[in-house]
């Protein structure tokens, strides 16, 4: 059994994953906010509710130090020593080519894993959309070979609200030609995100397939003009590939 935990910008979710001669699957999944986890009872423990001690407990964190604390109290309950993943310059088939590797964020690692997993011997530009979008690109051989960080789609709103004098905090349509300020609003955030990713899919060539996960993937997929595979908690399942070895 695999503990597999993703903490990210906004949520915290994990998963337990059993592993088998036929590569296994998850028994179950959960996630909740960034905020209830930090305002856990802690005397309840979010991890031991169901399980008994896993075999590997493999941990992508980005939500700072609290969490970091939190994510020790809690797993310090089981036997196995936590991987705490960062960027590397090698595993599971994928080579780094970042300028330093451990500057990558982990969970950039691990979706860039899991999507050589899911799409062997294929160029990929893996996608997550979430309070960050990350545009990443990985090559037929295996090879990161750079990528995009830019705001998420709530974001992106929030800084116009806040630096501006008059534009307004409200989520609006998306319409070929915007005639109200929300929807222009909308409109123009929806499609800097689709041009980031279709730029950066004719950059790594128009055969490579596209990977999208994150909160926001599902809505981003509809805007883009090309083939893509959503899959809802792609660094999860790159840990659990790192933790199957």
């Amino acid at each position: 059994m695999i503990l597999a935990i993703d903490a990210g910008n906004s949520r915290v979710k994990w998963g337990w994953f059993e592993e088998s001669d036929r590569n296994g699957g998850w028994s179950s999944v959960a996630s909740v906010s960034l905020i209830e986890f930090a305002a856990s009872n802690h005397d309840i423990n979010p991890f031991a509710a169901t399980h008994e001690n896993p075999a590997r407990i493999i941990i992508s964190n980005v939500a700072g130090e609290g969490a970091h604390q939190l994510l020790i109290n809690w797993t310090s309950i089981f036997e196995a020593e936590p991987l705490w993943l960062r960027g590397e310059a090698a595993r599971c088939g994928v080579i780094s080519r970042y300028e330093r590797p451990t500057d990558l964020g982990p969970d950039r690692w691990a979706a860039l894993i899991a999507a050589r997993a899911l799409e062997p011997g294929r160029a990929c530009l893996v996608v997550n959309a979430g309070t960050a979008t990350t545009i990443d690109t990985l090559s037929a051989a295996g090879e990161f070979l750079g990528g995009l960080i830019l705001p998420g789609i709530d974001l992106m709103r929030f800084v116009l609200h806040e630096h501006t004098g008059r534009l307004p905090l409200q989520e609006g349509r998306f319409v070929r030609t915007p005639r109200n300020t929300v929807d222009a609003i909308e409109t123009g955030c929806r499609h800097a995100q689709a041009g980031a990713v279709e730029r950066m899919h004719r950059v790594l060539g128009g055969d490579s397939a596209c990977v999208v996960s994150g909160g926001g993937g599902q809505a981003l997929i509809e805007r883009l003009d090309l083939p893509c595979r959503y899959v809802e908690n792609l660094v999860l399942e790159g840990l659990a590939c790192i933790g199957r070895g």
